[in-house]
């Protein structure tokens, strides 16, 4: 895959620490929203139950896909990263139920058949792709009551829509730079509403107790039950 992007995740990935082996509860699997271990809900956000399909917009290296997949969901997770995806088949090989696939999120989401009982993202494609073209393609690809959830950084005040991140790849070469769109939660409540989901909630998750770091925004929305 020759997208830029791709080439910019997998310098990311270089810089990304591992996941831990296990959580606090001594767990070897789990799910995570925030930027903060052991803190936030978990994979109760989506609703889902043994059976049910789930994809993963910007899985990396696959925690919390593998972690679905123990579950007994069908986890399908796309990214940009080859190396981000290397990293996951070395850590979860064998786990029965998970599928690993490196795509544009946009593209995948199009080119494949499966009606998806839930769609998320953590940090990943639902925060660096136009929601213009992400929202209702995601809405088609769900089932009736399906839900879309997702989590990112707050945005700065004052700074909103497309905005350029930076990705360090060396002391000899420039920053590769990916767009991403940030929002308050009530323009993605709008957002939402506005490519046909309802029960849509969008709120900052606090850091832990005694941090004075930002929080993570959550936004969660469903498709229309027939």
């Amino acid at each position: 895959m020759t997208d830029s992007r791709s080439t910019a995740w997998d310098a990311y990935s270089q810089s990304k620490p591992q996941r831990r082996q296990a959580n606090a509860s001594g767990e070897t699997t789990w799910f995570n929203w925030t930027q903060y271990p052991d803190h936030g809900p978990g994979a109760d956000v989506l609703r889902l139950r043994p059976g049910d399909h789930v994809l993963d917009l910007g899985c990396g290296s696959g925690g919390n896909s593998a972690h679905l997949a123990t579950l007994g969901m069908k986890a399908v997770g796309v990214d940009l990263s080859a190396r981000q995806l290397d990293k996951a088949r070395e850590r979860w090989p064998g786990v029965d139920g998970l599928e690993l696939h490196q795509a544009d999120a946009l593209a995948h989401l199009g080119g494949t058949s499966t009606v998806f009982d839930a769609v998320y993202s953590v940090f990943g494609a639902a925060w660096f792709t136009d929601p213009a073209l992400l929202l209702p393609v995601v809405h088609a690809r769900l089932r009736p009551g399906g839900v879309f959830a997702f989590s990112q950084r707050p945005p700065v005040e004052g700074c909103y829509g497309c905005q350029a991140s930076y990705i360090p790849r060396g002391a000899d070469e420039d920053p590769a730079v990916v767009k991403r769109w940030d929002f308050e939660p009530d323009a993605w409540v709008l957002l939402l509403k506005e490519h046909g989901y309802v029960d849509v909630s969008a709120s900052v998750v606090g850091p832990p107790p005694g941090s004075r770091r930002t929080g993570t925004l959550l936004v969660r929305a469903a498709r229309e039950s027939r």
